[in-house]
Order: C-alpha cells, then structure tokens, then sequence
C-alpha cells in the first residue's frame, strides 16, 4: 500500500498517550510488561523512562513524539510488513510515518515473544 499526505498527516496528529496504553494491553495480555515496552521504545527513541512519562504527560502529538527523538542508527534494519504497509517501501517524504510504522513491528515482535536481543537489532559485523 501506498502512504498518502492525509495519511501522515492523520498519524502525526495522533495523541501518543492515547496510544501508549494500547501497546501496553496488548504486550501484557501476551505475557509481556511494561518494562519491555519501555526498553524496547528507548532503545528506538533514546527516551528514557523520565523522558517517556514526561512527553506522556504533556500529551504529544507523534509528530512531537518523533521530532524530539533520537531515532538508533539500527532503525533501518527493522524491516517487514506493518497493517498493510512495507516498512522498507514508505517514501522518505513520509519519514513520520516510516518511524511509526516501526515502532510497531517492535512492538509487534515484543508480543510475538521474540527475544529481546532479536528485536534490539544490531549490525552484523
């Protein structure tokens, strides 16, 4: 599937907070905690556990929530196929949406029980 403008745009606009709980539900109903969770969105974010609440109570767009990051240098080794969308395929212009996209499959992955050291990616030497 192709990424639209109105469907970045809708993404970015999208309250984190309101999302985050909805990642934990599903983590935990698949015997995963909170602690994974954050593990796994600092090691994609660089937020640590004070900086995630803090961007949580200020109630930030993704657009925010992405802008303040500072995406791992591993990202672009998450690959695969997300609701629909190739993660490797999105155009940079949507570059939003791509990061979106990724955390996702992390989180995804984290619910799948993968191993944490698999879902951390790391370059092969």
């Amino acid at each position: 599937m192709k990424v639209t403008p109105e469907k970045n745009e809708k993404v970015a606009n999208m309250i984190f907070p309101s999302i985050y709980p909805l990642y934990l539900s599903r983590l935990e109903k698949n015997g995963r905690t909170k602690e994974e969770l954050d593990q796994v969105i600092e090691w994609f974010t660089g937020f640590d556990q004070n900086a995630l609440q803090a961007l949580i109570n200020e109630k930030v767009t993704f657009r925010t929530f992405f802008e303040k990051a500072k995406i791992h240098p591993n990202a672009h080794l998450i690959k695969g196929v997300v609701c629909g969308y190739r993660i490797e395929e999105i155009e940079d212009e949507f570059e939003l949406y791509k990061q979106c996209r990724r955390l996702e499959k992390l989180i995804d992955e984290l619910a799948k029980g993968r191993k944490m050291d698999k879902i951390l990616r790391e370059e092969k030497k």
